[in-house]
């Protein structure tokens, strides 16, 4: 909140006083500012004394113990981990263990933490944010094998969310391309959503990135003459969406079941409903522990967790895809949609990786960092395109 021009002191106060019609609005505004510095000064003696964050999702507590974790994430897992953290502050591992959290674009929190933020775990939309944090010396390099599932939790896929009745008939990824349809979708400049987001119509049309050009003819079409509103995260793009903006909203399943049912009892004309596209890509979310947590043990305790059956039924209960095989199964009925194909970084990168090696030491890249290279990083194609607004 910004506040200008407003007297801080206590002759504000006597001038008020002294002149209650004609200052009386200052007096209102010089009161709320002062009530939110007395605020702001208790937040700030709390996380001095070690006691944490106030945050208390689901009404639940979550900053008390002895033991404190810092939390640092991209936007979009907030619903989950306002149930996730108090079932774990439920457990012995956790009963004593107070949180701070952090949420913004994926990218963004990644440098923070590069910046020396404080954090004991950090959960980020892409992998690359975590190789960030690799190169910095603040993740352990062997990261992915510090828990199950390439300590990867839970995930999702690309979806499309319309406006009820899909007014606009948008079934698949040229849908998207048609005459009028406005798409709203982040900056992957500073979204890992938003990489995830486009990778899902390049791998379709590229067929897998085997024809590369086709895939960015497509992405370039839709930049240049569909993509209407560019927010910095997936959670901001869903706001922007949520406000009426746009025809179509390029995002994770897991937002889109989320905006369903808290749409569901809205105005008709607020309503949404969401399409999964017969190919489309599969969301892989990391985890990983900070090596300069004063805490190391509490924040493994956390992220194991994440993979215990009580929290994988908790994160599908709030969207998100769970990866151990018996609760996928248990919980398939929840995640409707046709796929056909879907597509994988893995899959991807080894084939844009293909006749890398000779620029990396001898060895092809594969996975994120073959992707990167190719579409996202400072001279990668997708990256031109946005530089460009679609021009190619």
């Amino acid at each position: 909140m910004r506040v200008g021009g407003v007297p801080a002191g206590p002759a504000a106060v006597r001038e008020g006083r002294e002149d209650c019609v004609a200052r009386s609005v200052v007096v209102q505004r010089w009161r709320a500012v002062v009530a939110a510095a007395v605020v702001l000064m208790a937040l700030t003696s709390v996380t001095a004394c070690g006691a944490g964050s106030t945050d208390e999702p689901g009404g639940a507590d979550i900053s008390s113990g002895s033991r404190h974790l810092n939390l640092v994430a991209y936007a979009v897992p907030k619903p989950g981990y306002d149930v996730i953290i108090p079932a774990f502050r439920a457990t012995e591992a956790g009963h004593d263990i107070g949180f701070s959290q952090s949420y913004g674009a994926s990218g963004d929190q990644s440098r923070k933490v590069a910046r020396r933020v404080p954090a004991d775990v950090v959960n980020f939309s892409v992998e690359p944010d975590i190789t960030r944090l690799v190169k910095e010396g603040v993740v352990d390099e062997d990261w992915k094998k510090q828990a199950p599932n390439n300590s990867t939790p839970f995930g999702s896929v690309v979806a499309l969310v319309v406006r009820k009745g899909n007014p606009k008939n948008i079934r698949d990824w040229d849908d998207l391309l048609k005459p009028g349809v406005q798409v709203v979708t982040p900056n992957p400049g500073s979204s890992g959503s938003a990489k995830w987001n486009l990778l899902a119509p390049y791998a379709a049309k590229s067929n897998g990135g085997r024809d590369s050009a086709a895939g960015l003819d497509y992405v370039a079409e839709l930049v240049r003459d569909h993509v209407t509103v560019v927010p910095k995260s997936g959670r901001e793009a869903t706001t922007a969406f949520e406000q009426g903006q746009g025809d179509v909203l390029i995002s994770y399943e897991n937002e889109a079941i989320m905006l369903d049912r808290a749409n569901a009892t809205s105005p008709a004309d607020q309503q949404v409903e969401y399409v999964i596209p017969p190919q489309t890509f599969k969301i892989e979310n990391p985890v990983a522990v900070v090596n300069t947590s004063t805490d190391k043990a509490g924040a493994k305790a956390f992220v194991d967790f994440l993979f215990t059956p009580e929290a994988q039924r908790l994160w599908a209960s709030e969207g998100f895809r769970p990866v151990l095989p018996d609760i996928v199964a248990q919980t398939a009925g929840e995640f409707p949609g046709d796929i056909a194909k879907l597509w994988t970084i893995k899959e991807l990168g080894a084939v844009l990786g293909e006749g890398t090696a000779a620029k990396n030491d001898g060895k092809d890249l594969t996975g994120w960092k073959a992707v990167d290279s190719a579409l996202f990083g400072a001279k990668g194609d997708i990256t031109k395109i946005y530089n460009s607004g679609g021009r190619q």
